[in-house]
């Protein structure tokens, strides 16, 4: 049974919109699954949107492509310093949590940027009805596995090889994942 902190990775068989993609499994439950898929940047820089939280944000500064569901939401993934507990932040696992909401908008950033090491800001996420996700997991279309250290695998890695770093990492069949064709019909 996953829980959240994990990470999902795709099938190399698993076409849009999840093609290639790493999720970061955030709620888990007999209610249903959410996560946010890490690596597809988008094109919208976070400074059109969002300009006062530019400086918060690390890495590549645009708006992330949570995933399918609720595009017109904003979520934030940060990793926090210590036992911080910024406004409207709910941990995940360990340092990793979200915000709704981008954790909370009427916060100066500049405040929030003392306890946070790391952020990223997402449109929409992945979702899964009850059982759902354990149905795509029976059948071979994701691979659970932990990040082997959260801040680097979650917002360190560059995003266009997340995927393929993360895959190779893993043993047996899975570490091979890395040398299929995009097309897995054309082997």
């Amino acid at each position: 049974m996953p829980y959240p902190g994990q990470l999902l990775l795709a099938a190399p068989s698993l076409g849009d919109p999840f093609e290639h993609a790493v999720i970061l499994l955030v709620e888990h439950d007999e209610s249903g699954s959410l996560g946010v898929v890490l690596n597809q940047p988008s094109t919208l820089a976070v400074s059109e949107v969002l300009p006062q939280w530019r400086s918060v944000v690390s890495g590549e500064q645009v708006v992330f492509s949570g995933g399918p569901v609720g595009m017109d939401s904003a979520l934030a993934l940060a990793a926090v310093r210590g036992e911080a507990e910024p406004a409207g932040f709910r941990r995940v696992s360990g340092g990793i949590g979200v915000g709704i909401g981008l954790i909370d908008l009427d916060a100066d950033p500049d405040l929030m940027a003392v306890h946070v090491d790391a952020m990223r800001v997402f449109a929409g996420y992945a979702g899964w009805a009850p059982a759902q996700l354990q149905g795509e997991l029976d059948e071979g279309s994701w691979v659970v596995v932990d990040p082997t250290d959260p801040s680097v695998d979650l917002f360190e890695l560059p995003v266009a090889q997340q995927w393929a770093i993360l895959v190779a990492r893993q043993p047996g069949t899975v570490g091979w994942w890395v040398h299929c064709p995009r097309d897995p019909r054309l082997n």
